[in-house]
């Protein structure tokens, strides 16, 4: 199974949110064979979500942290190495985006990762920006959502995407 991440750069929220992430997420891997948890590592909630998939991947050997980057520059390949060595993923994506201008880069990165996963896990509150189009974008494509936004909320997670 393959999960991934979708929400707000800015969040105040943080403490709450791990902890829906982290009881989703554990719920999953108990039923699972195998976990691919692809991570966007730009954001507040990426950075909650890529946190609690490395906290949870010591109690679970059958999951994984992929970094699924936009861009393939110098500077992020240093990057990338120095996530690698500090075994912050386990490993790194880089979709076929040589072709799209780095403007568009991680808004197709984004589809990408939607259109790979099973599962997204969101945080979408607003109707704008790049994570709600993202969120769009996966219902479009009938994927499995759980928008915590909606829960905490009490609304129907694909009404709100709409």
């Amino acid at each position: 199974m393959i999960i991934t991440f979708a929400g707000h750069s800015l969040l105040t929220e943080k403490d709450e949110l791990s902890k829906a992430v982290r009881q989703i997420i554990t719920e999953i891997i108990k039923k699972a064979d195998k976990v691919s948890f692809y991570c966007g590592g730009y954001g507040d909630f990426d950075m909650i979500c890529q946190g609690v998939c490395r906290s949870v991947k010591k109690d679970f050997p059958n999951c994984e942290t992929v970094f699924v980057t936009p861009y393939m520059t110098d500077s992020q390949q240093k990057k990338i190495d120095c996530l690698l060595e500090n075994r912050v993923y386990d490993a790194v994506i880089y979709p076929p985006l040589e072709s799209v201008p780095s403007k568009y880069a991680i808004s197709r990165r984004n589809k990408w990762m939607v259109d790979s996963a099973d599962l997204i896990i969101a945080y979408v509150k607003y109707k704008s920006g790049g994570s709600y189009k993202t969120l769009q974008y996966a219902v479009r494509r009938n994927k499995t959502v759980i928008n915590l936004a909606d829960i905490k909320s009490g609304e129907n997670n694909k009404e709100q995407a709409r």
